[in-house]
């Protein structure tokens, strides 16, 4: 019954582990369980696209555990064996990499000197950054897989079927790069550079090689025991093969790559894992984001202003869309997840299936509410000029009573996100304007219609009804124009909250001395 009503929601998590369901049925897999991966290259630090990709998998791999009783695994694995191809602009000490290029990460020095190697580095810098958000993985490492023999098999695999995987890749390149191109990198036993040379295969059974090194010389040595690795394509399907893995998803611009290798992969005896392709982020002009260009936002920018809840939102929403990232969907991403999490404990499963909620935190939603919105809590700060926490619980605790940082850390963790991004977004960016006649009768109207009120009234429904009142009087036939008047004279602002929540919460008189510095022009000044 639950596998029923978990399918019959569609939640693409659970559309995809039905693809996994499909595969093996009940019955797990000679290895014991269904394998997870997403890959990661240590040439830079974690960013978006890295927690995107395993906030992504864990969502399926956590879908496809309450559709199944086998074991799952997650493994995060990085190829910290590629060759360091270019110094970056953000280390220090950037000579010593200078000096190294070429080389596999893992034989890098490290600039920050705290590590034995970049990669290692790296790759520290990585768990730490899933850590963080509490993501349960194994760590692989390219490195360790190559030298230790785990993928030695396979290499010898690749050997015998070397002219098949020659004949996946070669017509997808131009003339020139397929004189040069092998399936194998070997590693220059002068330079210790990975090597983009062709290679002979020598004696396919034993994996021998023979290549010209950096020096023109000729070599020969095997493929075998982290000599050398394969290039990029022959090495996710190395990969796949070595470690049978069950599931791994890509962002749109390696789809070709992923039919390339799961084709590789058929040459090498084995089924490619399922998978899902996703779309790609973009900035506010709609353009790709690109860690280089460095436009759109980090995940430190994220995190400086929301929670990991509401990207963990961003990101499971419509993944196969591509939507633009950049700091003003934010707010509404964090008003978006409370609103999914304050309704799923009210839902039967079959639509707690379908709840965000559900997939963000595998099941086990928090049941904390919040008072107030992320909107409204931006919309305090801008008025009240608050610089503070302590400030805002000012406001909150009038408007319900009792309510401090132990009866909702959540919204204390939402005020110290607000303080910093109105600072830095809404602040500069507020225009205040002065009221026309109509406006102005609108507001003298709804000053007289609060002054009757009980000044402690904090009943938004009674104080947004006097609010309507007011527009109506005045003549406004649309009330939208009432509104948007109310925000831009009274806000500095295009758009804003419920206006009859927004007064209950600043409170009857502070919101009465808003209205008369407006209506005297102080607040355009």
């Amino acid at each position: 019954m639950t596998r029923d009503l978990a399918l019959a929601s569609k939640a693409w998590p659970f559309v995809e582990a039905e693809k996994l369901l499909k595969r093996f049925g009940d019955t797990a897999p000679e290895k014991g369980y269904v394998l997870f991966e997403t890959g990661y290259g240590p040439s830079g630090l974690p960013h978006l696209g890295t927690f995107g990709e395993v906030a992504r998998t864990t969502m399926v791999m956590r879908a496809f555990q309450e559709l199944s009783d086998i074991p799952t695994k997650l493994i995060c694995f990085s190829d910290d064996m590629d060759g360091l191809r270019k110094v970056p602009t953000n280390v220090p000490n950037q000579d010593v990499l200078e000096a190294a290029l070429g080389k596999p990460l893992t034989q890098v020095p490290d600039p920050f000197g705290t590590h034995a190697s970049f990669g290692a580095h790296n790759n520290a810098r990585l768990q730490a950054f899933l850590d963080q958000f509490g993501f349960a993985y194994d760590f692989y490492s390219a490195t360790d897989c190559y030298t230790s023999g785990r993928f030695d098999a396979t290499l010898l695999n690749i050997a015998r079927h070397y002219d098949k995987v020659m004949g996946v890749i070669l017509p997808t390149l131009g003339e020139e790069r397929r004189q040069t191109y092998s399936p194998f990198l070997p590693i220059c036993p002068k330079s210790g550079v990975v090597l983009q040379v062709p290679v002979d295969i020598l004696d396919a059974d034993t994996g021998l090689i023979g290549f010209t090194d950096s020096d023109g010389a000729r070599q020969e040595m095997l493929v075998t025991g982290g000599n050398a690795k394969c290039q990029w394509k022959v090495d996710w399907a190395m990969r796949w093969t070595a470690l049978d893995v069950d599931y791994e998803m890509a962002g749109k611009d390696l789809d070709e790559s992923v039919k390339l290798s799961s084709r590789i992969c058929r040459i090498l005896g084995k089924t490619p894992p399922e998978g899902f392709i996703y779309e790609l982020f973009l900035d506010e002009k709609g353009e790709k984001i690109s860690k280089s260009k460095g436009n759109g936002l980090s995940i430190e920018d994220w995190l400086a202003y929301a929670s990991p809840e509401s990207l963990s939102l961003y990101n499971f929403q419509s993944p196969r869309k591509a939507k633009k990232l950049y700091f003003d969907v934010i707010p509404k991403a964090v008003d978006e997840y409370f609103t999914f999490r304050e309704k799923f404990h009210a839902q039967e499963l079959a639509d707690q299936y379908k709840n965000p909620a559900w997939h963000i935190h595998g099941g086990d939603v928090p049941t904390e509410t919040l008072p107030i919105s992320f909107a409204l809590l931006l919309n305090l700060v801008s008025v009240s000029n608050a610089h503070d926490k302590a400030a805002l619980w000012g406001f909150v605790e009038r408007y319900v009573p009792g309510a401090d940082a132990t009866t909702y850390p959540a919204l204390d963790a939402l005020m110290g996100y607000a303080l910093k991004y109105f600072e830095d977004f809404v602040k500069p960016t507020k225009v205040y304007r002065a009221p026309t006649e109509q406006e102005r009768a609108g507001l003298e109207g709804l000053d007289a219609r609060l002054a009757a009120l009980d000044a402690d009234e904090t009943d938004a429904e009674v104080i947004m009804t006097e609010v309507y009142s007011a527009g109506k009087d005045a003549g406004f036939e649309n009330l939208r124009d009432w509104f948007k008047a109310c925000y831009e004279v009274l806000l500095g602002q295009s758009q804003g909250p419920r206006m009859g929540s927004f007064i209950a919460l600043y409170g009857i008189d502070a919101s009465r001395t808003l209205i008369a510095g407006a209506l005297a022009g102080k607040l355009v000044a």
